[in-house]
């Protein structure tokens, strides 16, 4: 009977053992510094009637400083709240991710990745983050966090009219007035200006504006650059927005003449009549025009011109009977020319 104890117990101590040393917690395997990418801190959004663009750029590097040669996909986040219900102070309800395709990462050229939705519910708010891997397990910290509220947008604006000034763009359009599904637009609206050099690259250009006029003062003369305007409506302070116009193409262009040239002086010749003048000092004069007035008439007639490189004019029709004055003017390079006043009159010299 005692041995019995003794085995019985001996059997008892052993189950014991077997089971504290079974029961420890197992964690996922942690993947090395070296593989893990660094968190992307660029993510950023554009909102449009057709819904919403996410972009930001392929981490080149891991969280240890080492070159990444490959993403192999990414995890899109997404959050939606309806407005009602939103607290500021509360945890943001992420769902379960959506997988984005990855692929070899372009360190020099900074490789971007894109993602579209338009599985969109107006008067709710929609946050967005991501994160990339370098495999199954290996997975990067959180990107920045990006929000915005959608709504039923506006519709684009239309009528868009571009005229080119010195040095800028004054930009014209109809009012925007209804939404997407023809309502009223009953919340404040703002017209987005959106540039590009190639009609392709449209970017923001500064912070949208209330009326439906706007000069653009950041431009070259002699340049061409296109324009594309969208409407944006105000929820709660949430920009929202809407139908973007068709791009409208213009360039600025100097519309400032040269200045009159001086020293004009006259002298009756053997052949007629030669005028003289100063050279003008502007880079951009390509050649000056000449007038000649009767003293009986009270309008000045263009007689003649002359590249830049020539400060005289020789006139060898005038005739015997009659006293004339002359006057020059210097006309730049443009297309029109911008041609400056005219000189001050100068008669003959006898």
């Amino acid at each position: 009977m005692t041995a019995r104890k003794h085995i019985a117990g001996a059997l008892l101590l052993t189950g014991t053992l077997l089971l504290a040393g079974g029961c420890g917690y197992k964690t996922s395997p942690v993947p090395p510094d070296s593989i893990v990418p660094r968190a992307i801190d660029d993510l950023r959004y554009s909102v449009s009637e057709k819904g919403v663009t996410l972009t930001w750029t392929y981490p080149v590097e891991t969280i240890q400083g080492s070159d990444l040669t490959e993403i192999t996909s990414f995890d899109m986040y997404r959050a939606v709240v309806p407005m009602d219900d939103y607290c500021s102070t509360c945890p943001i309800p992420f769902s379960e991710p959506v997988e984005v395709h990855g692929g070899i990462v372009d360190a020099e050229g900074r490789r971007l990745a894109t993602y579209e939705t338009a599985l969109l519910r107006s008067g709710h708010k929609y946050f967005f983050k991501v994160q990339s891997r370098t495999s199954w397990w290996a997975a990067s910290a959180d990107s920045n966090i990006v929000s915005f509220v959608w709504h039923i947008p506006a519709k684009a604006p239309v009528g868009v009219e571009a005229k080119a000034g010195d040095g800028s763009v004054t930009l014209r359009w109809q009012p925007v007035t209804r939404l997407m599904d023809g309502e009223k637009v009953d919340y404040p609206l703002r017209y987005q200006m959106m540039r590009s050099s190639d009609n392709v690259n449209f970017a923001g250009l500064g912070p949208a504006v209330s009326e439906n006029v706007y000069v653009d003062p950041r431009v070259k003369n002699g340049e061409t650059y296109y324009y594309k305007i969208q409407s944006v409506i105000m929820v709660e302070e949430n920009a929202v927005g809407g139908g973007l116009s068709d791009a409208v193409s213009v360039m600025p262009r100097d519309l400032t003449p040269p200045v009159p040239p001086g020293g004009v002086t006259v002298v009756r010749t053997a052949g007629g009549v030669k005028v003289f003048w100063d050279k003008s000092p502007e880079a951009d004069v390509h050649g000056y025009r000449v007038y000649r007035r009767a003293t009986d008439e009270n309008k000045a007639q263009l007689i003649g011109e002359v590249l830049a490189v020539y400060t005289i004019f020789e006139d060898g029709n005038v005739p015997e009977d009659k006293s004339f004055y002359y006057s020059v003017t210097a006309y730049d390079q443009m297309t029109p020319p911008n041609e400056s006043e005219k000189s001050r009159e100068a008669g003959i010299r006898h």
